[in-house]
């Protein structure tokens, strides 16, 4: 007996030892309350409870007892446990945890679920008033007749709660006075207060009636908000200037270096080559005619000359006197040029005339 006894206590240290083990490696699950954790009383209310996709089973405590199991839903990481009717009676902290082949998670998170609506309702006020210059701080002041603790909540995204004890005041009410601030413009500052007794802090009051504070600009604001635009803007238009101009003498740059080669890649035009062989041509035929020219000049020249020397001889071989007078009766020759004048060259220059040189011989 004595060892069967021990036999049972080793299996179930070894199945304690294993089941924190690997409780230890999953995490730890969700839980929240829909459509809030302060419920009005009477009204219905949803605690979800979110795990990993493998767990078998759900399980809800409420104050450390257990409440509640359900199986999971399909995606099966998450169970869902309703309270079809909130009272004081539900107003607990819960916390759930999940079963899986592995074994139990982790318990999670404590939610607080608050039943309101249980006393009348307090007061919200603005201090000096809900009128707020932007940047400046407001304090909101929630009192009521018997309450000993008061909440503010401000609503919307995030939401957001402070409590503070409450204070009595000289006429028997008593009061919570909440410092908000630095307040701007952009955001919503709506909020609600609730009251308590200090023994039961999960049973509210009613809430108070909402309190929205308006953000008010000065002119100076508006005009140091607007200059700050208006230097934003300047400053971005400028570097976009600068940009623009900066991307504009890079392309233009690009294009130039651009044609450069491609001017540079181009062969020689055939008319750059050959122009100077055919103006020099046309210089050589010129020099050519001209020499010919000057030539039959110089012959014809040659034939008068002969023929005014033998006139001149046979006159002279006449009169033997040295004393008589020899006339020399030259006849007037005419030359005309008849070479067809050559066209411009290329480059425009007028090309110079043949010069006919005439040699007289007198004997």
């Amino acid at each position: 007996m004595p060892s069967t006894l021990t036999a049972l206590l080793c299996l179930g240290l070894s199945l304690s030892l294993r089941t924190h083990v690997q409780a230890g490696t999953l995490p730890k699950p969700i839980i929240w309350a829909e459509p809030d954790s302060v419920i009005t009383q009477g009204s219905p209310v949803t605690i979800w409870c979110q795990g990993t996709l493998d767990a078998q089973e759900y399980l809800l405590r409420a104050q450390g007892m257990f409440w509640d199991k359900q199986k999971p839903l399909d995606p099966p990481n998450k169970a869902r446990f309703n309270i079809d009717y909130m009272t004081e009676h539900y107003a607990m902290g819960y916390h759930c945890n999940y079963h899986t082949p592995a074994g139990w998670s982790d318990p999670s998170d404590i939610l607080e679920l608050v039943v309101a609506g249980v006393f009348s309702k307090p007061t919200l006020s603005a201090l000096p008033s809900p009128v707020v210059t932007s940047g400046e701080n407001v304090t909101l002041q929630c009192r009521s007749e018997r309450l000993g603790k008061f909440t503010l909540i401000k609503e919307g995204e995030p939401k957001l709660s402070w409590t503070l004890d409450s204070q009595p005041l000289s006429n028997g009410q008593f009061q919570a006075l909440f410092p908000v601030g630095p307040v701007i413009p952009g955001h919503r500052w709506m909020f609600r207060c609730y009251g308590y007794y200090r023994n039961t802090h999960r049973v509210w009051s009613e809430p108070s009636d909402p309190l929205e504070l308006m953000v008010s600009v000065t002119h100076t604001q508006g005009l140091g908000s607007f200059l700050e635009i208006l230097i934003g803007v300047s400053v971005a238009f400028i570097l976009l200037l600068f940009l623009a101009l900066f991307l504009l003498r890079h392309w233009h740059q690009g294009k130039h270096k651009l044609l450069a080669q491609r001017e540079a890649d181009l062969p020689c035009p055939m008319s750059t080559v050959e122009s100077e062989p055919k103006g020099r041509g046309l210089q050589q035929r010129s020099s050519a005619a001209a020499n010919v020219q000057e030539e039959n000049l110089y012959a014809a020249m040659e034939d008068t000359q002969l023929e005014d020397r033998v006139e001149l001889g046979s006159r002279a071989a006449a009169s033997d006197d040295p004393q008589d007078v020899t006339y020399a009766q030259l006849r007037r020759l005419t030359l005309r040029q008849e070479t067809p004048e050559p066209p411009l060259s290329q480059e425009g220059d007028t090309p110079a005339k043949p010069i006919v040189y005439a040699a007289l011989a007198f004997s």
